[in-house]
């Protein structure tokens, strides 16, 4: 193969990069496995594309999702000893392509709400769904990487969307309102107010936070409202008395960042990442859910992301 042969085989794969990496993402809900998934994709692509290829879209698909599949298998092994509750990896950017931002259902498939309601599903229901909600592929494609039927596929994405529509908000917030909650919150941490922080909770709110044995973090879901706004004011209060003891450059502070999507609270210390606390509102009942990703592994995608910006 000559070099220019190369540099056109390489320009169209650079064109389906960001809807392969944004497939690989909503599939593994990591953002350093789903670059790596992209990138073993490019080497199959490279050494064994092969020549009658008709839709260059669909094959890599194909070969991504099959990626994704195997990662999963050997995840599920791994997630049985992972330490404390399992949450996805928090990004800024997920679709790079501003066609794949348009729609509200590719936008509520990057949150991490919606990512961990992803975990529920089995990983063919999970390809199935992603494929075929978020990116429209048709029922033949989808069948061609899953080597299934077209009639299973079909099966899978209506008993997927089922078992979603059971336990996803019926309400999404628009990204003011959830920045307006964001700052709210963020202000009654600040002052250290419970009273104001369990204003903005739901009765039954849960807390889950994502150490991974790598950090201190709660190991099971704290739930209610009085528990949970003692927990964030505790939380703060730490992070206060650490700060008396730090350098002016290792103080702990709070930024309000848009992560998959929506606005969320970023915890610092100094230029290093340290927590993402990102929430789940309902229109009559306040915030029900706080995830708080603190695993430093899952913050470094993160961390270079936000990068120039802090």
């Amino acid at each position: 193969m000559n070099q220019e042969t190369q540099e056109m085989n390489a320009a169209a794969f650079e064109a389906h990069r960001s809807v392969l990496f944004s497939i690989a993402y909503r599939m593994l809900g990591r953002a350093s496995e789903a670059e790596d998934v992209v990138q073993d994709a490019y080497l199959r692509y490279a050494s064994s594309v092969p020549s009658d290829v008709k839709s260059l879209r669909a094959w890599l698909a194909t070969v991504v999702t099959r990626l994704c599949l195997d990662r999963l298998k050997s995840a599920s092994t791994q997630r049985e000893y992972y330490v404390g509750p399992w949450l996805p990896e928090p990004v800024v950017h997920v679709d790079r392509e501003p066609s794949l931002t348009r729609a509200i259902e590719r936008r509520e498939s990057t949150t991490l709400a919606f990512l961990v309601l992803l975990e529920s599903l089995t990983p063919q229901e999970r390809a199935v769904f992603v494929l075929r909600e978020a990116f429209d592929y048709d029922y033949d494609e989808i069948a061609d990487a899953l080597d299934l039927s077209p009639a299973n596929c079909r099966q899978l994405f209506h008993r997927a969307k089922e078992r979603l529509r059971e336990h996803r908000p019926r309400f999404q917030p628009s990204p003011t309102r959830h920045r307006q909650l964001a700052d709210s919150f963020a202000q009654a941490m600040l002052t250290g107010d419970p009273t104001k922080l369990q204003s903005l909770l739901a009765e039954d709110v849960t807390f889950t936070a994502d150490g991974g044995g790598k950090v201190s973090a709660i190991l099971k879901p704290v739930h209610g409202d009085v528990a949970v706004s003692r927990l964030m004011v505790g939380f703060w209060n730490q992070a206060v008395e650490r700060n008396r003891a730090a350098a002016s450059d290792e103080q702990y502070g709070l930024t309000i960042e848009t992560i998959n999507g929506l606005p969320a609270i970023v915890g610092w210390r100094g230029k290093s990442l340290e927590a993402v606390f990102t929430f789940t509102e309902t229109r009559d009942k306040g915030i029900v859910a706080i995830d708080a990703i603190r695993n430093p592994d899952k913050l470094a995608y993160l961390q270079r992301e936000l990068a120039p910006a802090s």
